[in-house]
């Protein structure tokens, strides 16, 4: 696969250095992350972060790795950290090249040195490995490599009379046990001294500006040292929730040589060859993990924060999983999900990755059925389909009688739910920032989809599915009386009874909208359809996603920044969302009939991505954009949807590429 790199001018100040984040998965839902010159910025930031052993949640246990070579008077410190009003040391401006293919690798020039650094992780394994290539072209050299550690939750910082740890040495490295109860060791083929001390005062800058918890303390429980050689050298050091001290050189490289076969096989087995569908392939790989406590498959809705999302995990699929050609782990996913269904509901969410699922969506379960549709079309697995059957069965019938949260079928066959379960759920403190109780025009939208597909996958079953026939003519036959706005030419957003009892329509031009074109089963005529396209495209489109808010609306914020609240007022209310573009580029080729300028007008929209790969988290798309230029990107540097529909957009309704 093709690499992204960066020189020297990219990191010529700490503000520009630390605009860039990286970030590598371990399939189990760990990973190491930070920015491009080391600097860690977030909370979540952390060359070991994982869920240790009957831990909730994920731990940050190896904050980074602070490196020097002295010789005579000369000291060159590598590292990068922010503290109260100063930056030292300030290791970046060393940095001559940064390469991300298919993991990091750092190059390092000074004096009469040059370093080449890598980090990755191994698959299925709470394991970092970094490995050094160090050429000296002087004698007596002295590198030491200094561990900074912790053992706290991603989300929090803490101080060092807060925790406390215990070191136990060994030929190979230490193994550390924090106050906690957490237990992980590094190892290397340099030497260990243990020397204990903390280190005070981290600061975290992007916590800072979201007015969270930007300062803590990490402990340094000794360093790694060796002499150098004139020529080169070899080092590596592995920081695991394992035993790692064992390990040799010999097997690290072994190990990054296997990671990088992986990558390159994912690759090989998509059958994509176009560079752009390469990129996004490879940032497909992090979000799709083993469940540490159930060993099941599953997908991790965005790094660094969140956990499996069931309404995500379904969108996500089709791009992840199924353009990947990774068939037998989209099964085991939808087999998942399946069985945790209750009373027609698939989990919204799997908390702390293994926590107790929590059922409130509306949308989860119609995403569902979809997405068995384009399982099976890919695959025409008629096994898992019969397998899955009964569950598609289980939440049509559950939501024609109603069942939970208020969701349920009205007297026109259309669906309403209680508040706070479509995907704009943002809300501070008990107040909704997007109250959508009532009927939605895209959960209509799905249900029609949902009742179409099981008719659909029912025949090829032998089952008679004549029920969902007639629920979906009902859905049709009053999907636009309800939901057409002739004044905007477009649709309402939601349909909802008042104070009084009188039913209330809202105009707001949204995205959400653009469903009732883009599903598989049109629920509109094309005359309509064209209409809903061009008013998204005239009001919600930006370079990078669709704004989730029309900027004509008073409610209308431009700008993701600030504290939670502020945030949260514009998560729903202007920001642009990249995985709406996926909807968006199927519609619009649509309503264009498919002709070839409407091809390359979605190639260049997509193609916008191709620089964004290289501006923030690298090698992967953001949560989310400013609705307003220059569309900055915020949220989780790397979000699962965002990358699945970008890249399943590309490959289907762009490169042609279909089941």
């Amino acid at each position: 696969m093709s690499g992204i790199k960066f020189g020297a001018d990219s990191f010529s100040t700490y503000e520009e250095g630390i605009k860039k984040e990286w970030i590598v998965g371990n399939g189990l839902g760990g990973y190491a992350s930070s920015t491009v010159i080391g600097a860690n910025t977030r909370t979540y930031h952390g060359l070991l972060v994982a869920s240790p052993e009957k831990s909730p949640g994920r731990f940050v246990l190896l904050s980074s790795l602070d490196e020097e070579i002295s010789i005579n008077e000369e000291v060159y410190r590598l590292a990068t950290h922010k503290y109260p009003d100063t930056v030292f040391p300030s290791g970046f401006n060393y940095i001559s090249k940064f390469i991300l293919v298919p993991f990091p690798l750092w190059v390092y020039q000074f004096g009469d040195f040059t370093i080449k650094k890598k980090i990755f992780m191994i698959h299925n394994s709470n394991t970092t490995c970094i490995l050094y290539n160090i050429r000296s072209r002087r004698e007596g050299a002295l590198l030491r490599i200094f561990p900074l550690v912790n053992s706290r939750n991603f989300h929090y910082t803490v101080r060092s009379g807060e925790l406390s740890f215990t070191q136990k040495t060994n030929p190979a490295g230490v193994k550390l046990e924090s106050s906690n109860g957490c237990t992980f060791s590094l190892s290397s083929n340099l030497s260990y001294h243990s020397d204990p001390k903390w280190y005070y005062n981290f600061e975290y800058d992007i916590e800072k500006k979201r007015g969270l918890n930007f300062q803590e303390d990490n402990f340094n429980p000794g360093y790694f040292e060796s002499k150098l050689k004139l020529g080169t050298s070899h080092f590596f050091i592995a920081a695991s929730t394992e035993d790692v001290s064992s390990l040799t050189l010999e097997q690290v490289e072994e190990f990054y040589t296997r990671e990088t076969y992986r990558q390159n096989l994912l690759a090989f087995n998509s059958r994509l060859t176009e560079p752009f569908a390469l990129k996004l392939l490879r940032a497909t790989d992090p979000f799709i993990v083993k469940n540490p406590s159930s060993g099941e498959s599953t997908v991790i809705a965005g790094y660094h924060w969140f956990s499996d999302w069931g309404r995500d995990t379904m969108i996500s699929m089709p791009g992840l999983l199924l353009i990947p050609r990774r068939f037998e782990e989209a099964k085991y996913i939808l087999k998942n999900f399946s069985r945790h269904c209750k009373r027609g509901l698939i989990p919204n969410a799997f908390l702390a990755l293994g926590g107790e699922p929590i059922y409130n969506t509306v949308d989860a379960s119609l995403w569902f059925i979809h997405t068995v549709g384009r399982y099976f079309a890919y695959t025409k697995d008629f096994l898992f389909l019969s397998d899955v059957w009964d569950t598609l069965e289980e939440i049509i019938e559950n939501y024609r009688k109603g069942t939970d949260f208020g969701i349920g079928m009205d007297s026109d066959y259309l669906i309403q739910q209680g508040p706070q379960l479509t995907w704009m759920d943002a809300k501070i403190g008990e107040q909704a920032l997007t109250p959508r109780a009532g009927k939605a025009c895209e959960i209509n939208a799905l249900w029609y989809n949902a009742l179409k597909t099981a008719s659909s996958l029912g025949t090829h079953l032998g089952k008679n599915t004549s029920t969902y026939e007639t629920l979906a003519a009902g859905v049709a036959s009053n999907y636009e009386n309800v939901f057409w706005n002739p004044e905007t030419n477009c649709l309402f957003d939601l349909v909802y009874k008042g104070e009084e009892g009188y039913e209330v329509k809202d105009p707001a031009i949204r995205p959400n909208q653009i469903f009732a074109v883009a599903l598989p089963y049109a629920i509109l005529s094309p005359e309509k359809e064209k209409a809903i396209v061009d008013r998204v495209e005239k009001d919600l489109l930006t370079p990078f996603g669709l704004r989730t808010l029309s900027s004509d609306n008073p409610l209308y914020k431009g700008h993701y920044c600030g504290d939670s609240v502020t945030r949260d007022a514009a998560y729903h209310n202007g920001t642009a969302w990249p995985w709406l573009l996926g909807a968006y580029v199927k519609a619009y080729r649509k309503v264009h009939n498919y002709s070839k300028e409407s091809l390359e007008d979605m190639r260049a929209l997509l193609q916008n991505f191709d620089i964004h790969l290289e501006t923030a988290g690298i090698g992967t798309i953001s949560e989310l954009f400013d609705g307003d230029y220059p569309y900055t990107p915020g949220g989780c540097i790397a979000q699962a949807w965002s990358v699945a529909e970008i890249l399943r957009a590309y490959v289907e309704d762009v490169l042609g590429i279909k089941p």
